[in-house]
């Protein structure tokens, strides 16, 4: 199933399903809103099937991705991992940081979970000089999640896209007192489909998603990294998430950068990371940072082309 969240004056939006190529959407019925929908999951997903099913017979309405908020558009709970170890080896080699990991375990934040910006959204930052960066990633929304549970599969709800907004100058010294970001990560965006895993078929692979992620800074071919390069699958982000707390109904987790070995060849999901390979290469960075006015597009689409969460296409502007 395919799902939106379309503006209807509410914080929340209305829920609607979306047809299998995102061409028509109709408002759901079985539930109003997305949290709504997470909190119910189980009992009410043969009534949104039912519902699906029809839509993708006929009917329904043009569905135009542009006027979507984010498929949830505030959520209780916004954790964000570092799953590519590729990103990590970069940015410790650059940067000379090296991050005190667990073996076993993922690196994981909580960020900003009380508004999450619609794909078209302009972004308003405070300033040029945080060193203004995008970050592309996929993640997904959970039913509820009991504390210490291991079996997580079955509680990955949706699957979402994700731009994770980073402004990169006021890191270092966030990071440096221990407590974790505040300034550093304002809210994120989502692409406007969010979709159950069996829309990817093959592509959802070893609870990843086994599809490369297109991104585009001012209409510039930026890097096309592919998804399935984790070294915790998502399942396992769940359950790390859960070891000492149950999750509540519509948790956002992601996965954080894409990124692969080959980042090189096949380019990078953020600035920071192509500025890493400039710094080890070449010996100083060359990339800038973004400016406002600036617009990144970012969308994954399925091996044969056709749409799966729609594009996130964002400008960044003055606050």
């Amino acid at each position: 199933m395919r799902f939106a969240t379309l503006p209807n004056g509410t914080p929340d939006g209305r829920l609607h399903l979306v047809s299998k190529d995102n061409a028509r959407c109709v408002p759901a019925q079985a539930a109003t809103t997305m949290q709504e929908a997470l909190e119910n999951w189980t009992a009410i997903t043969p009534a949104l099937e039912a519902e699906y099913a029809l839509l993708n017979a006929g009917g329904g309405e043009p569905f135009e991705p542009a006027r979507a908020m984010a498929p949830l558009p505030r959520a209780w709970q916004w954790l964000d991992a570092s799953a590519y170890d590729s990103h990590g080896k970069l940015m410790d080699a650059a940067y000379k940081v090296k991050a005190e990991k667990i073996p076993g375990k993922p690196l994981m934040y909580q960020g900003l979970s009380d508004r999450f910006y619609g794909p078209t959204d302009d972004i308003p930052l405070p300033s040029e000089a945080d060193g203004i960066d995008f970050e592309g990633e996929f993640g997904l929304l959970t039913t509820r999640v009991p504390m210490g549970a291991v079996h997580t599969l079955p509680h990955i709800a949706l699957l979402v896209q994700i731009n994770d907004w980073s402004l990169r100058k006021l890191g270092p010294a966030e990071m440096k007192t221990g407590f974790g970001w505040i300034h550093t990560k304002p809210a994120c965006s989502m692409a406007p489909v969010a979709l159950t895993p069996d829309e990817l078929g093959a592509s959802w692979r070893d609870a990843r998603v086994d599809l490369p992620l297109t991104l585009s800074l001012n209409g510039a071919h930026f890097g096309a990294p592919e998804g399935y390069e984790m070294s915790f699958g998502l399942d396992q982000l769940v359950a790390h998430a859960a070891y000492s707390r149950s999750l509540p109904a519509g948790t956002v987790i992601g996965t954080g950068t894409v990124s692969n070995e080959a980042c090189r060849d096949i380019g990078s999901a953020c600035i920071a990371e192509r500025r890493a390979i400039e710094m080890i290469d070449q010996g100083a960075p060359k990339t800038e940072f973004m400016s406002f006015g600036d617009q990144v597009r970012m969308e994954c689409v399925d091996a044969d082309g056709a749409p799966l969460f729609g594009p996130i296409e964002q400008r960044v502007v003055s606050a």
